[in-house]
């Protein structure tokens, strides 16, 4: 007669530094774990008791008492199911990233995270010390393996296990979205299981951390890399899934369900909402301030801010000036009564001229330039914060990335703000997504769409008189940003050499904007954030 356990998956949300908060998840999960789903072992995410990523938090003496203090609770806590829950692990002055499981009061094993990333958004060599050595338990007549994210990245680790006797391995993952992350994350599990025949089960958690969404999309496969189970993306889930040995060897249940990824721009999408969702409930604002200028940017982020936190908590401001087309106002009215939000007109003339007469003294004999421009884009700033001042909402920020990079945004103006939901989206994906929005029901006005695109600061202005076109622009700024090409790389793939290091000298130069911009939600394989750390004082000139 074979062997079966039901393992439950919890896929949650849960807060960095809410120890508490997180424990009585934990616990509440998995109890419902085994009183609703029959599980015997429940599965949680990386470092699930403080969150993930903690980062200097856990060089905290009050985190590490708080910790202990939990995984004392829920070791004690745990009673009819066995508990496998990340934490970190303080041991005679080492810090370890690890994974226990808990039954009956007993701690069953602890394994130590061996593969600690330290690349991209990731700085764990900072904090944590390596495991050396496979862990595996028992449970319902199964041994069973444990890795922690990084772990399945690298080979050595689930072939240890498979050498100490692991039947089928578990990984618990704290891994952030960005595009094709779920893709990528399933062949390498696929090729770790193909190379040891060991099934795997693969736990990830979901929510908005600062910069970082976490996505979810937790998942099962054969030890031939046949994926057997997906979960949902964007959402928190318990999943049941159960384990079979037979002669024929592990296999999981027939109850189990692959779920379709969506698209590219619907995942992006999502962790836009998700990620803005989760910083505004996180830290507690009632809602939040929109500049809407009738372009293309703002449209989007009013659009996103609706869908995480409806309409209720979301209110919008134009300002406009003497450059301000028709169109825009037009444009940004009817978005506002599209969505149902609240919608203030305030123009800047009075601000602006009060400014510049009080300035005429310093400025005179200076002809007008750049200086009047990012005036107008300072007195919105102004009006804006003050709003969120008074109220105690946030102002969410509308550049792109394209805008970023460049500095195509004026300091104190409109890069004032707590949050910028799309600030690593490119002017080409804010297009592609506002198309995708639009498909799930009228939110952006298609005139916003197919307008050329102006900052509207001066008569006539165009972004094409200070940039290059957005589709030279962005494919550039990718390979610099992402793929770190050189000029002669750059230019290889057929755009003109002149604007290839035109546009990296914009990037280089603005370094110092993008140090006071505010956080971003991070959905590419680099954004300006924790994983750019270009200097802002540096004389290296890109050769031409």
């Amino acid at each position: 007669m074979g062997q079966t356990l039901k393992v439950a998956l919890a896929q949650l949300d849960l807060i960095v530094g809410d120890v508490s908060g997180n424990k009585e998840r934990i616990l509440e999960c998995a109890a419902r774990a085994r009183d609703e789903l029959g599980a015997q072992l429940v599965v949680f995410p990386e470092l699930s008791i403080c969150g993930y990523p903690p980062e200097d938090l856990l060089l905290h003496a009050g985190l590490r008492k708080d910790v202990e203090a939990a995984v004392e609770d829920i070791r004690q806590a745990a009673s009819g199911i066995a508990l496998l829950v990340g934490f970190p692990e303080w041991s005679e002055g080492r810090l370890y990233n690890s994974a226990a499981v808990f039954f009956e009061g007993e701690q069953l094993c602890c394994y130590r995270k061996r593969c600690l990333p330290n690349y991209a958004v990731f700085d764990e060599q900072r904090y944590f010390t390596p495991g050396s050595e496979p862990v595996v338990f028992e449970m319902g007549g199964l041994t069973i393996g444990l890795t922690i994210c990084e772990d399945i990245w690298q080979q050595e680790p689930l072939a240890d296990l498979r050498d100490a006797g692991a039947e089928l391995a578990i990984a618990i993952n704290g891994s952030p979205f960005e595009i094709d992350s779920q893709v990528n994350r399933e062949s390498k599990a696929r090729k770790r299981a193909e190379e040891t025949g060991l099934p795997l089960i693969y736990t990830n958690m979901v929510g908005g951390q600062d910069e970082l969404v976490f996505d979810g999309g937790s998942f099962a496969m054969h030890g031939d890399g046949e994926l057997v189970f997906r979960g949902e993306s964007f959402v928190e889930g318990l999943y049941a899934l159960t384990i079979e040995r037979s002669n024929d060897g592990i296999e999981f249940g027939t109850e189990t369900v692959v779920r379709d990824l969506d698209s590219t721009e619907a995942r992006v999408y999502e962790a836009l909402v998700t990620g803005t969702r989760d910083y505004v409930r996180k830290h507690g604002f009632p809602g939040v301030i929109i500049g809407l200028s009738g372009g293309i940017d703002s449209a989007l982020v009013l659009a996103v801010a609706c869908d995480a936190l409806g309409k209720e908590r979301v209110r919008t401001v134009q300002m406009p000036f003497h450059y301000t087309s028709e169109m825009s106002r037009e444009d940004s009215a009817s978005q506002a009564s599209l969505l149902g939000v609240r919608h203030d007109l305030i123009p800047i003339a009075p601000i602006y001229d009060a400014t510049v007469a009080q300035l005429e003294e310093v400025f005179e004999g200076r002809e007008e330039d750049v200086t009047e421009e990012n005036i107008q884009s300072r007195c919105r700033g102004l009006i804006l914060m003050s709003i969120s001042n008074k109220t105690g909402w946030m102002l969410l920020t509308t550049g792109n990335k394209s805008e970023m990079a460049v500095g195509y945004a004026t300091l104190y103006g409109d890069m004032a703000g707590g949050f910028a939901p799309i600030k690593d989206c490119s002017k080409s994906l804010v297009y592609r997504l506002a198309r995708y929005r639009n498909t799930l029901g009228e939110a952006i006005p298609e005139r916003v769409i197919t307008r050329e695109p102006s900052a509207e600061l001066r008569p006539d202005q165009k972004d094409t008189d200070s940039l290059p076109d957005y589709d030279v622009l962005d494919p550039i700024l990718e390979a610099f940003i992402e793929d770190d090409l050189s000029v002669n790389e750059i230019e290889a793939q057929g755009f003109e050499r002149g604007t290839v290091i035109r546009v990296l000298e914009m990037v280089k130069r603005n370094e110092y904007k993008r140090r006071q911009a505010p956080p971003g939600i991070r959905i590419s394989g680099r954004a300006f954030g924790r994983d750019w750390r270009y200097p802002i004082t540096s004389w290296y000139r890109f050769p031409g």
